[in-house]
């Protein structure tokens, strides 16, 4: 009779714990994969360059699907953080009207780019047939 006794005793139970090494982990995971995705989303925007300042300068409600075009200071074309050349660009701008209409651009001008390397960009986007261009300013 002792021998069934000692079966029927219950063990003393373990208090169940909340494990919070796997919730820190995924924690983690996310906020790695949102920082990565961020920086990739929004690379061709920080190119270092000196914006020109305007006072009727406003920001637009919407830039998402334009192509952002780069001008450093010294007219160098860059289609997103790709350095392209006057003939490059052209293509890129008609490739990009034929793979994913309409052709919307959002042109990044250094304050000390030339004003005939504008020119020639705008008259590469009128060529490419893009719909709607605009250009990024500082607001005084």
């Amino acid at each position: 009779m002792s021998q069934t006794r000692r079966r029927l005793q219950r063990r003393p139970q373990e208090e169940v714990g909340l494990q919070i090494a796997p919730m820190i982990d995924v924690t983690l995971l996310l906020l790695f994969f949102f920082m990565l995705t961020g920086k990739l989303t929004k690379g061709s925007h920080m190119m270092n360059i000196d914006l020109p300042i305007a006072k009727t300068a406003v920001v637009p409600d919407d830039l998402s699907g334009r192509d952002v075009i780069n001008i450093d200071a010294a007219g160098q074309y860059f289609a997103g953080d790709q350095p392209v050349d006057a003939k490059g660009l052209r293509a890129y701008l008609k490739q990009r009207l034929i793979d994913v209409p309409p052709l919307r651009l959002y042109i990044r001008a250094d304050a000390q780019t030339p004003a005939l390397k504008i020119k020639e960009v705008m008259k590469a986007c009128a060529e490419a047939g893009a719909v709607e261009v605009i250009f990024a300013t500082y607001q005084r």
